[in-house]
């Protein structure tokens, strides 16, 4: 076990970002015995009102940095959008940060990651990197079209991404990307989207959550339903690559990998997320312990808790107004509501989830 950890009860826990996951991880370390400080941009965030303290600032505000790291005695982030320099920053202070800063560089690159999962011995689609329009056309020639040309960095529920129909059009959607470095994927023949949710502790011990199947629309996460059906030995590839790609970046904290179910029985990576995961909601309440909590037992040093379904857990995401049925689902005996505490409803915005619970 590391220097310094496991942290006891009274701890200060830090997090950058202050969105619905940083919410809940706050509260999940509160039910711990943790104080969390949060360091968002963002006045009136969600994670503030839950959280001991909040330091309202640009993730590269040095002072901010400093001030943070001299608070907490670990410092953790709920998305993978944070700069990698402020991470370096709060290592250089001192600070203890996990996940590490390797694993965001390859979170945040789609080429480095597809690159690391393959050297990983992880299977993914063929990929082929751009980076001007001569490129563009090179590689819709080597990887065949219809291909997934996507933004190599940035770029989220289903924004930053254009197809390629016609290798003559790759030039044209490069273009229309905005001239960005990008990624040309090949389309994956699948039959269903799978995500699984891992976990490391300091220790290098694993915990792995049974597979969910999950449903987007308009490339938004509509709904994960867990445990996934799977046969043993589709839930043993699932674990392996989860292990091969936690002990490859000697990774602490939970994760999100995100899967294809291709028709003979294979899985490939899609993309990884350093990071408590939307497919993981349903956890909450179809585990004993749940992602959030793992997460901070994990970055905490910790022993990480069990991860056995409990339940049968289909999980929607509650997107604009359709929170405002918080009344009616409330009445369900069967659904669990968990709501974001954000002030605005807007169309595609994630509000909330609902866990709507059935004996396994």
């Amino acid at each position: 076990m590391e220097l310094g950890f496991p942290l006891a009860p009274g701890a200060t826990i830090g997090i950058l970002g202050g969105g619905q996951l940083g919410r809940m991880l706050a509260l999940a370390a509160a039910r711990l015995g943790f104080d969390v400080v949060i360091l968002t941009p963002e006045l009136d965030a969600p994670a503030s009102r839950v959280a001991r303290e909040t330091l309202i600032a640009s993730f590269d505000d040095a002072d901010a940095l400093a001030r943070l790291a001299d608070l907490c005695d670990v410092i953790t982030y709920e998305f993978e959008k944070v700069p990698a320099a402020a991470v370096e920053r709060l290592k250089a202070l001192g600070a203890p940060v996990a996940p590490n800063d390797e694993t965001l560089a390859v979170a945040q690159d789609r080429v480095a990651e597809k690159t690391f999962l393959n050297a990983a011995g992880v299977a993914t689609v063929a990929f082929a990197e751009v980076h001007d329009t001569q490129s563009a056309a090179a590689a819709a020639a080597l990887i065949g079209v219809p291909s997934l040309m996507k933004t190599r960095r940035e770029g989220y529920d289903g924004k930053g991404q254009k197809w390629v129909e016609h290798v003559a059009d790759a030039a044209g959607v490069f273009e229309a990307l905005g001239g960005v470095p990008c990624i040309l994927e090949a389309p994956a023949d699948f039959v269903r989207e799978l995500s699984v949710i891992a976990a490391r502790g300091r220790d290098g011990g694993l915990a792995i959550y049974p597979l969910a199947e999950n449903h987007h629309e308009g490339g938004i996460l509509r709904r994960s339903v867990a445990p996934a059906p799977a046969a043993p030995d589709l839930a043993g590839q699932a674990e392996r690559i989860a292990a091969q790609i936690l002990t490859r970046l000697d990774y602490v904290g939970v994760i999100g990998i995100e899967l294809f179910g291709l028709a003979d029985g294979r899985l490939l990576a899609n993309e990884i997320a350093p990071r408590v995961h939307n497919t993981g909601h349903w956890t909450q309440d179809g585990c004993e312990v749940c992602q959030f909590e793992q997460h901070i037992r994990a970055v905490a040093g910790w022993p990480l808790g069990p991860t056995d379904a409990r339940v049968h857990v289909e999980m929607i995401n509650l997107l604009g107004d359709e929170a405002g049925a918080w009344l009616k689902l409330a009445a369900e005996p069967e659904t669990r509501l968990h709501l974001y505490g954000k002030r605005e409803a807007k169309p595609g915005r994630k509000m909330g989830h609902v866990n709507r619970l059935s004996p396994l």
